[in-house]
């Protein structure tokens, strides 16, 4: 499984910092959609699903969070905790969101409009849809 984060440039001054991103630029897909989750409680897990075309950007703009990432055959988890770092997330990836800091803020850049359809929500079927059945 290829992991990739992207460092995004940071311009600051005396005023602050501030991050631009923008899209086939500094990441690899137009964004079609741009959400963000808060308030998460530290011990809630979120994601538990993959997509079959979607890719995203995930973004911990405050606080921090572990990424769970598995392609059927590799797991690893990563921890966003710099709001100038980007996690990368191809599709066919089952992703897991958890150990949410109590004032983390994870912003994700997706590269298609919602589509239920487009989610693996069954870890089996996942794993099926891989062509990695147990």
């Amino acid at each position: 499984m290829e992991i990739t984060k992207y460092t995004f440039p940071i311009h600051g001054d005396d005023r602050g910092q501030l991050v631009a991103i923008e899209e086939m630029k500094d990441i690899p897909f137009k964004i079609k959609r741009v959400y963000y989750m808060y308030d998460t409680g530290t011990l809630v897990s979120r994601g538990h699903h993959a997509h079959k075309c979607l890719e995203q950007i995930l973004i911990c703009v405050h606080g921090s969070c572990k990424i769970l990432l598995d392609d059927g055959n590799d797991k690893e988890t990563l921890v966003l905790d710099k709001p100038y770092e980007g996690l990368y997330i191809a599709n066919d990836i089952w992703r897991e969101m958890f150990d949410f800091s109590e004032d983390a803020v994870l912003l994700v850049l997706a590269s298609q409009y919602y589509d239920e359809n487009d989610y693996i929500r069954d870890y089996e079927k996942f794993l099926e849809y891989c062509g990695r059945v147990r």
